[in-house]
């Protein structure tokens, strides 16, 4: 049995923080089913991303070219399937980068096989993979095994521990058939990291909760400055943004609005469950609905003017009883 790993390298030339977590996985499945491990990699140029993990001990394949820089589902498709066809591999297993959610579902079509995507987990047992995910929001967690082969799945990011172990890799090339491809790239254009406010990867996540809009101790409503604190906290510390449903859906009720969120942004319930090291809550009341996305998060703090809130009951680590306005500014003065 050949188990692989294929991944896209980034516009540098590496690979992703998922990327390294879904090799940690692939290997560990691999080493339990006594199978091989086949590394595939696409982009550019991938013998820096292929050395940087060279102490897997995998067979490395590879498609690479200027044509492969950029996220084309197309193309992307096409490096995929030719990969897959050369390592004649049952088990397939990449990150769920935004690129690959939407590229490796279409290789199961092409190769006859099976998908599953958001998977958490994947391990052998009694020799055979059984992958693992959640569902309804976090709030179940469902295992299951197919016995159609290829069997193709894409994992979370923030599931399991990055790869590690570097060294020099002997890459075979494998050339794609692009001669049914149309579209043709242009170019990228990222995101500055200050304009940037989700950021999957980041230490620390700032919930921002409806309080920020709503009328204050003087009885106006103060928006121009919520936004002002809360960018220059992001820009500060790099922190992730999330958000409470009722904020994001308040422009519906004729309520003002942070121009900055969107529902991108939910958490909860109703939103994503993110995986941070830290999480910060910020005029949120702490119930169910918020408390189901922090799940995930190892240290949780939040920002409440009432001592009585669903976070002060054993919901979060440290609360803090005040202003989340007065609170962040004087945070905000220490970081500068």
């Amino acid at each position: 049995m050949t188990v692989l790993y294929i991944a896209h390298t980034e516009c540098d030339g590496t690979l992703s923080k998922v990327a390294l977590e879904s090799l940690s996985t692939a290997k560990k499945l691999a080493d339990g089913l006594g199978a091989e491990l086949t590394v595939g990699l696409v982009g550019a140029d991938v013998a820096a991303a292929a050395d940087s993990i060279a102490g897997c001990g995998a067979k490395f394949l590879a498609v690479t070219g200027p044509a492969y820089n950029d996220g084309v589902y197309s193309i992307d498709l096409a490096a995929a399937e030719a990969i897959a066809k050369a390592a004649e591999a049952e088990i397939i297993i990449a990150p769920a980068t935004s690129r690959y959610s939407r590229a490796i579902p279409g290789l199961a079509i092409r190769l006859g096989g099976r998908v599953d995507t958001h998977i958490s987990c994947v391990e052998a047992v009694d020799g055979k993979p059984v992958a693992k995910r959640w569902f309804y929001r976090q709030r179940m967690e469902g295992t299951l095994t197919r016995e159609e082969r290829p069997w193709i799945m894409t994992l979370d990011s923030g599931c399991s521990v990055a790869f590690e172990g570097s060294g020099s890799a002997e890459i075979e090339t494998i050339e794609a058939d692009l001669s049914s491809v149309r579209t043709k790239p242009m170019g990228m254009e990222c995101v500055s990291e200050d304009e940037q406010t989700i950021r999957p990867d980041a230490q620390s996540l700032l919930v921002a909760g409806a309080g920020w809009s709503k009328k204050q101790a003087d009885g106006e409503v103060h928006v121009a400055e919520a936004e002002d604190i809360i960018l220059r906290f992001l820009s500060k510390t790099k922190a992730s943004l999330g958000s409470s449903k009722s904020l994001v859906d308040i422009s519906g009720e004729g309520g003002a609005v942070i121009s900055f969120l969107t529902h991108m942004h939910q958490i909860g319930q109703t939103g994503s469950s993110p995986r941070h090291a830290k999480g910060l809550a910020t005029c949120c009341h702490g119930e169910e609905p918020h408390v189901v996305g922090w799940r995930f998060i190892k240290e949780r703090r939040a920002i409440n003017t009432d001592a009585s809130c669903g976070w002060a009951q054993g919901k979060c680590d440290v609360l803090y009883v005040g202003d989340a306005f007065e609170i962040m500014k004087k945070v905000n003065e220490l970081l500068d």
